[in-house]
């Protein structure tokens, strides 16, 4: 919190260039929010105005300290923005990339090989049925034909093939986020 400056009197000063700084750094402040700052960067912007205008009160003589104190402030707010904005680029063309990060890849072959090792130890029946329902795409009722069983079995089969899947990602420590 800024605490009440009053500028001293003195040889130099009239009685009349006393200033409630508070109410200067009040209203810069709201301005600065008003331009859409966010509170710290207001705040800091509010500091850095008021120090300039007393650097400058000290050398001339100034015919409206809002006006000046407005000015200075918008030139620090542009100022932040232009400095935010070069950051922001520079981020953005050295980091973007359409590529999943070396995380995600590494996640990705954790749980192929938790599938194929669960996969491998399944029933072969059970396997065949999960493998041609999930990965080739084919309907029960093919797959049923093919193996001569109901549609209802082959479901069966996928459903516990599916739970097995579902458990071994789970002892692993691998969370798809229902990409399973």
């Amino acid at each position: 919190m800024l605490v009440s400056i009053k500028e001293p009197s003195g040889a130099n000063a009239h009685a009349d260039d006393e200033r409630d700084w508070d109410a200067i750094h009040a209203a810069i402040l709201r301005f600065v929010r008003g331009r859409g700052a966010r509170p710290d960067i207001a705040e800091d912007i509010a500091q850095e105005t008021l120090a300039r205008l007393i650097d400058i009160l000290r050398a001339e003589q100034v015919g409206s300290i809002f006006a000046l104190g407005f000015r200075i402030a918008d030139n620090l707010l542009v100022d932040v923005y232009r400095r935010d904005s070069r950051l922001s680029e520079e981020v953005d063309d050295d980091w973007q990339s359409e590529e999943p990060s070396l995380d995600r890849v590494l996640d990705s072959r954790r749980a192929v090989d938790v599938f194929n090792r669960c996969l491998g130890r399944m029933p072969p029946l059970r396997r065949e049925v999960l493998i041609r329902r999930r990965l080739n795409q084919e309907s029960c009722r093919a797959i049923g034909d093919d193996l001569s069983m109901s549609a209802k079995a082959v479901e069966k089969h996928i459903t516990r093939g599916m739970i097995d899947l579902r458990k071994a990602l789970e002892k692993a420590g691998i969370d798809l986020g229902g990409e399973a």
